[in-house]
This record gives structure tokens, sequence and C-alpha cells, in this order.
């Protein structure tokens, strides 16, 4: 499993026109190319009376599975540059379907190129993109009376917190990188003075929103 990625948040769109051409980028997460085909098929019998549905996606962990369809455009010119923007992105698991009504110009071809590229580069944008980090969940089991010293330094720290069970103790489940489990071990063994009772959980990936700098 790769340690952290880029991808979209679920799902999201935006619509552009350029030379009275209405062009409607949408944006989904398919973790599978089933998921991305039955994606497409959705946005085309929404848009069955467009001209056009022009498709990309990049499936996998290491994207093994990329496909793009220009629909009916001249070649070349909707959906690899659809898919460039993809990976020029570095976003995994994502699939994008661009749907044209076109409104009288022709835009040539380095015109439709920037149409595409830059519908689908919108609609992203919009949607949003997520760093997924993979994080192993620690159990933290103390006592009430250190609750509130415990949970005020996690909240400061660059672990997440991620729920709090009141139960006999209070139990923290705390998400930590991967790789840093003894780090963080001894960092809690140390502000409890050794009253804590630790368990590794389950490994799984956890979503941040992407800083502006991220996924470019």
């Amino acid at each position: 499993m790769l340690e952290n990625y880029y991808t979209v948040k679920p799902n999201g769109s935006e619509e552009v026109t350029i030379q009275k051409s209405r062009f409607i980028g949408y944006v989904r997460r398919c973790e599978t190319e089933e998921e991305a085909q039955s994606f497409i098929q959705e946005i085309k019998k929404k848009h069955n009376d467009a001209n056009h549905n022009c498709s990309a996606y990049m499936i996998g962990e290491h994207d093994l599975i990329q496909k793009a369809n220009d629909d009916g455009e001249p070649s070349g010119t909707a959906g690899v540059p659809m898919l460039e923007v993809l990976k020029r992105k570095g976003l995994k698991d994502t699939a994008v379907v661009v749907t044209r009504y076109f409104g009288g110009t022709k835009l040539g071809a380095g015109g439709l190129i920037r149409a595409y590229s830059g519908t689908v580069s919108q609609a992203i944008e919009k949607t949003g993109i997520v760093r997924r980090q993979l994080m192993k969940s620690m159990h933290v089991s103390v006592a009430y009376h250190l609750l509130g010293k415990v949970e005020n330094e996690v909240r400061n720290s660059s672990y997440t917190l991620e729920t709090i069970n009141y139960m006999e103790n209070v139990e923290l489940i705390i998400y930590v990188e991967s790789g840093q489990e003894e780090a963080f071990e001894s960092w809690i063994t140390n502000l409890t003075s050794n009253q804590a009772q630790l368990t590794r959980g389950d490994s799984s990936y956890v979503e941040f929103d992407a800083k502006p700098s991220e996924g470019a």
C-alpha cells in the first residue's frame, strides 16, 4: 500500500461557456474501472442530447489503468488532454467527463484542447483534492484525570485525534502516520508518566484537504 497519494473528493462539477459552447465538467472518485465506466454512462444518459461526452480516467495504485475517449471530437483534442490534467495533478482513482453542447462556433484543435483541459482543471478545483495518508489507529486508555492534558497535547501535535470513548477509563483513538508508531508510544508514555495503556489498531487511509501547492 502507498504511504500517501492524492485523489479528488467524492464528486463535483463545474460549467464554463467558451465561444457560446457549454462545457460541463464532472469529476468522481472511482477505485475500479467498472466504477469509472458506470460513471461515464451515467453522465451520457443524463446528457443524451449533448454533442459530446468526452471522458478520461486513471485507476489503480500504480496508474495501470488509463483511458481517454474523444467521443466524436477530433482525435486527440479532448480525452487525452483531459487525461493529461489528471497526470499533471498526480491524481489517482479519478474519472472525469466533459459534456459539450455546441454553440455554433468551431474552436479548432488548439481551442478544443484548451477548452477540455481547462474545464477539467476548473471542475477539479471546484470539487477539491485530498491527500490520503496511510495511518495506524492507536488506542490510548488513561484515567479521567489525565484526559484534559492528553487531549490538549494531542490536538496540538501532528497526530490526529479521531474519537474519545468514555468508559471505566477514557479511551482515545488517535491516528499516527505509518512508521511512526514507536515514536508515538514513547511520546505518550512520557506524557502520562507511564500511566497509559496502549494498543495498536488497524491501518487505514485518512483524508486531509490538500494545500494549494499540493496535487498541482
